[in-house]
């Protein structure tokens, strides 16, 4: 990519980069035909995330997915944004992360990561007047109250009938560690609760969350966590929040190995974190030491609902954005989706890499993940040569299983002419190419991962073969309910986008494990009276429940 070279408004000289900001980002996918531009008004909290849902689950083949970019933004209560939002921008197909990864072709994308992890560039503090996300800075009063701080910017509902309130989903999420200073970004749910406060939820268990480790360390010390949530980052920036990095390493610096030079960070307004200077929009505060309040339910990446628990509260202490600011937002929930092919299209090579190069099993020829609902971190395929050893192979399957806590539930070997994405195909091997007495291996003692709370018989997991009939109530599909997908179909048909294949499950539906109450706050959210849940879950607050406990686990009483 050329080095592009931006002026900091009222500096001297310039500030070098060798990447593409989010806009300009846009602009390549643009050129490429890649970007559906919507003009007319939209209602973030009923119809943007329900239409931009549909090329997912509509019969639409990958490559003619796109981004969506929505000029026109408004909400349940009638109010007019002025700052447009972009859905789709970053991976609603694989081609648009390449253009973000800035590589010639797909095949380059692994090669790009594996030579990003191990030549990280440390990134580069440029001053504020330079840095286009301090152009406008909200701080103080102004933070205050209906219409102003979080509640001016236009984050949509993801999963309309079931989320509570709107969700930050394309986050970095800064925090750094007390004791070495090194910093994290990670991708985590962030839900509106009130014009300056935010819940955020940091996986607690195994392999989860860096920033809930650093959170201990705070909670150990007394002291409040710096955070900061920045949105609209450079994309080099963006896929390595959510990417399966080791701890300790700084994702904003494997970014600069991924374009070849430094990403250019400026310190935050009112705290001293350090965070990419192109962003869109960064949230800046701190998270609170010692009280966690409810937080949810929201459509998770699993694909079902994630259902109300204690998590962190986020203090705003102040909003900076760009004048032009465009606000990013992902399609995650039940995959397909925007992340899933984020996480997929960068895991399946650090998952080759692992087998051929770190164990050093030459047979391998790819991994690939099932995406469709499972969200690829419960399917993993490893692709063999027909010639390869026995004991070879069965070093892959245990090698797969083992790298990560949270992905290899089921990990099955096949040959070259088996295509891990056809499930016809995939039968046909299980049937006539394994011998269940033989051919299978059960792991047990295994940590259930990323998922539904549903199945509570044990602690653990397993790599196996299961039974995978609903064994309890589970929480609703993480879709949109029927009417709102069925009015977002009226809205696609009208704006006369391609025509749709509807793929069973494509609305959302109750499993089960649904309350009254919570569709009470799903309505609420979808009129933008979500304000009024955010009001119910501080009197609900806690200093004696940890983070991701689930609500229904401890007796409600009066606090505050």
């Amino acid at each position: 990519m050329a080095t592009t070279w931006d002026r900091g408004a009222g500096t001297v000289g310039k500030v070098r980069r060798t990447y593409r900001d989010f806009q300009e980002h846009l602009a390549a996918l643009d050129e490429a035909g890649l970007v559906r531009t919507i003009e007319q008004p939209f209602n973030k909290d009923t119809e943007m995330h329900p239409l931009v849902r549909w090329q997912f689950r509509g019969g639409i083949p990958e490559p003619d997915r796109k981004a969506f970019l929505f000029t026109n933004v408004t909400c349940s209560l009638g109010r007019d944004y002025g700052l447009p939002v972009a859905v789709g921008a970053l991976a609603a197909n694989r081609e648009i992360y390449r253009i973000g990864m800035g590589v010639a072709s797909l095949d380059d994308v692994g090669p790009a990561w594996d030579r990003a992890i191990a030549n990280p560039v440390r990134p580069v503090e440029v001053p504020s007047d330079a840095a286009p996300c301090h152009e406008v800075v909200i701080e103080g009063t102004a933070l205050e109250g209906d219409t102003k701080g979080l509640d001016a910017l236009p984050l949509p509902i993801s999963t309309p009938g079931f989320d509570s309130a709107p969700y930050f989903t394309a986050t970095g999420c800064v925090s750094r560690d007390p004791d070495t200073g090194t910093q994290n970004m990670g991708t985590y749910r962030c839900g509106l609760k009130a014009s300056n406060r935010i819940a955020v939820r940091m996986s607690a268990r195994a392999g989860g969350a860096e920033g809930h480790v650093h959170w201990k360390k705070y909670k150990a010390r007394g002291e409040k966590m710096p955070f900061a949530i920045v949105l609209g980052c450079p994309p080099a920036v963006a896929y390595c929040a959510p990417q399966k990095l080791r701890m300790g390493l700084d994702e904003v610096a494997v970014a600069g190995g991924i374009v070849g030079g430094p990403i250019n960070v400026v310190r935050c307004r009112t705290n001293d974190l350090l965070v990419p200077a192109e962003s869109e929009l960064v949230v800046e505060g701190w998270i609170d030491p010692e009280y966690v309040e409810p937080e949810a339910p929201f459509g998770e990446s699993h694909g079902h609902i994630a259902l109300e628990a204690y998590n962190n509260i986020m203090h705003v202490t102040a909003i900076t954005r760009r004048s032009n600011a465009v606000v990013a937002s992902i399609i995650s929930q039940v995959t397909p989706s925007e992340s899933s092919v984020i996480k997929r299209v960068a895991y399946e090579p650090l998952w080759l890499a692992h087998l051929r190069d770190h164990l050093g099993i030459k047979g391998v020829k790819r991994v690939s993940m099932h995406e469709p609902l499972t969200n690829i971190r419960r399917v993993l395929f490893v692709v063999v040569d027909r010639a390869m050893p026995r004991t070879e192979i069965w070093r892959a399957l245990y090698g797969a299983a083992t790298l990560n806590a949270s992905v290899g539930k089921y990990v099955i070997a096949v040959n070259e002419d088996i295509d891990p994405d056809n499930g016809d195909a995939v039968l046909w091997a299980l049937s006539y190419r394994a011998n269940p007495a033989l051919d299978i291996q059960i792991l047990p003692h295994r940590d259930k991962g990323h998922g539904p709370r549903s199945d509570t018989r044990s602690e653990g997991d397993a790599t196996m073969l299961v039974d995978a009939t609903l064994k309890a109530d589970m929480p609703p599909l993480a879709l949109p309910k029927r009417e709102y997908m069925e009015r977002a179909r009226a809205l696609w048909e009208r704006l006369g986008l391609p025509p749709l294949t509807p793929e069973a499950p494509w609305h959302g539906y109750s499993l089960g494990d649904w309350s009254e109450e919570w569709d009470a706050m799903a309505q609420r959210a979808s009129e933008g009276r979500y304000l009024e849940n955010g009001r119910r879950s501080a009197q609900l607050r806690r200093n004696d429940v940890a983070p991701n406990t689930s609500i229904r686990a401890i007796p409600r009483r009066d606090t505050l």
